[in-house]
């Protein structure tokens, strides 16, 4: 049997099996966003701070982790190096005015972290409040301890001296400081104008004194060639000497040999002739003229051969 046209579905059904279907989806909604809000992830070079209403409780490392819903919140802290740049103006020591800008390289102790950021709330308050002022005092120190010309010739000594202080003034905080960098130094333009000036006075009195040098160079040569040239003459005049010396010696010997050959020779010939008179005779027919002499001194005088004995 048919049910009358006119009657009305349950309402009230309706409305509380609604409800129940919102209530369902209420609950998983808020299922899902629990469990998301329960886990988080802190990345590498960071460390986590959790907050629970507010105030600081604990420090997690890298990865994945969990937390209270809706009661914990979490600070994420870098502890990889940054770097801080200045600008400010300082003075020499002669109290120049000069515009630097300085920089400084640091890094948050992994194991004091959660210490720093419950002092002063995180990274950037801690580099307004006590990083930034520490560096602009260190480098306004340091400037003024040296002279225009030094901070130009001497830049390392003042990084150097920059680091030194700096270092002192942060030995208290929880962070490690790496590099200080003088980054950029002004200094007034008249003094620059006269830098240069005396840069290129100082350039023209080295060219000069490098051409007096050169001159004094080729003059030694010079003088060197000549002392040379004299030393090979007096060598090339000793040698000639030494041979005409020799040669002289040489010859004397031959003429004092050939007199000694010549005496013995003239000492056998006189010997020979005292004791053969025929010898003399030849001796004398070897040295006759073929003239008949004319005149004969003495009675004894015979002449190289008899002439009755041939008539």
């Amino acid at each position: 049997m048919l049910k009358n046209q006119n009657e009305l579905p349950d309402l009230s059904a309706i409305v509380h099996k609604k409800k129940g279907v919102t209530i369902g989806v209420i609950v998983g909604l808020a299922g899902i966003l629990s469990l998301y809000q329960a886990m988080y992830t802190v990345d590498e070079g960071h460390v986590g701070i959790i907050k629970r209403f507010g105030e600081a409780t604990e420090q997690v490392n890298p990865g994945l982790h969990t937390k209270i819903p809706f009661v914990d919140t979490v600070e994420v802290l870098e502890i990889r190096t940054r770097k801080n740049v200045e600008k400010l103006n300082a003075s020499t020591h002669e109290q120049m005015p000069v515009v630097a800008e300085v920089s400084i390289n640091w890094t948050v102790k992994r194991d004091q972290a959660f210490d720093l950021f419950k002092a002063y709330g995180g990274l950037s308050q801690f580099e307004s409040r006590i990083l930034d002022p520490k560096l602009r005092s260190a480098a306004k120190d340091a400037l003024a301890r040296y002279k225009a010309e030094e901070l130009i010739q001497n830049r390392s000594q003042v990084i150097a001296q920059i680091e030194e202080l700096l270092v002192v003034g942060m030995k208290e905080y929880p962070v490690k400081l790496d590099s200080a960098q003088l980054e950029n130094l002004i200094l007034p333009a008249k003094y620059i104008q006269s830098i240069e000036t005396k840069q290129t006075e100082k350039n023209l009195a080295a060219a000069e004194k490098h051409k007096l040098e050169r001159q004094k160079l080729e003059a030694q040569r010079e003088v060197n060639t000549a002392m040379a040239q004299r030393d090979a003459a007096k060598a090339q005049a000793d040698g000639r000497a030494y041979a005409i010396k020799k040669e002289a010696e040489a010859e004397a010997e031959a003429i004092s040999l050939k007199g000694l050959a010549e005496a013995e020779a003239i000492k056998a010939k006189a010997a020979s002739l005292s004791k053969s008179k025929t010898l003399v005779e030849y001796v004398k027919a070897q040295q006759w003229n073929g003239q008949m002499p004319t005149t004969i001194m003495g009675s004894d005088q015979n002449v190289l051969w008899s002439i009755d004995s041939k008539k």
